[in-house]
């Protein structure tokens, strides 16, 4: 694409482009003429710093034009644009992807993905892929000791009687218990028949040890009741009726 050619009276507009600034600027925030960039023929944009402790690296960006042959300029458009590190927003996301893993708390439910491609269908592999597989007896792994019964004893019922037992708060509300969920990931050893690890990013007990009868919203098989979409009116324009400027 050609480039266009420069237009000198729109570039010694640069007066008429900082008047219509400051008329939508608050006051003493139009700063240094930056320049001038050619838009169409007849129709340049100039800028200039905004110095408006809110905006930092933000410009005034004011477009004016011309009529073909004439020396008359106008102001088309004002606007306060970003510039090369300006301070922005965060990048917009959708409300249906807002919530991240840990934000499930007491009473929450989290829509069920029917084609979750983390979970497989409910039945227990056999063979050399099998990592579920329960072992018959507990080896030592060459460690001295390893715990007693007593020892297992006390610790499941600390782990039962706190945050990882059916009692928690998360636990009295949720849905459904962990031993029905696709995430839960039964224990090896005597420990197997109450407790095992969630393996759900979503879970607030995420790697930890839970209860079989434990629970939160986050479960694998519990959907929640979308809300209805909103509705939002066609717009309305009305050709007929005339503004007095």
């Amino acid at each position: 694409m050609p480039a266009l050619k420069p237009d000198a009276t729109l570039r010694a507009a640069v007066d008429l482009a900082r008047e219509a600034a400051e008329s939508i600027a608050e006051s003493g925030t139009v700063g240094d003429h930056l320049g001038m960039d050619m838009v169409e023929d007849r129709l340049a944009t100039h800028y200039f710093t905004c110095t408006a402790g809110a905006y930092p690296g933000w410009r005034w960006a004011i477009t004016v034009a011309r009529v073909p042959r004439s020396k008359t300029v106008t102001v088309c458009e004002t606007n306060l644009v970003p510039g090369d590190g300006a301070l922005l927003s965060p990048e917009w996301l959708p409300y249906a992807d807002r919530l991240a893993p840990g934000d499930v708390g007491p009473g929450d439910v989290t829509p069920k993905i029917d084609e979750d491609p983390l979970l497989v269908a409910g039945f227990e592999a056999t063979g050399d892929e099998d990592v579920d597989q329960m072992a018959q007896w507990e080896l030592g792994l060459g460690r001295p000791r390893v715990l007693s019964a007593e020892g297992r004893e006390v610790a499941a019922q600390r782990w039962y009687d706190g945050d990882s037992g059916p009692n928690s708060a998360v636990a009295q509300k949720a849905p459904a218990p962990c031993s029905s969920c696709g995430f839960f990931v039964p224990m090896a050893g005597a420990l197997r028949d109450f407790f095992g690890v969630c393996a759900s990013a979503w879970s607030p007990s995420d790697g930890r040890v839970v209860s079989l009868d434990h629970g939160c919203g986050a479960h694998s098989e519990v959907d929640m009741q979308g809300p209805e979409p909103e509705v939002i009116a066609p717009i309305v324009l009305d050709d007929n009726a005339l503004e007095r400027v």
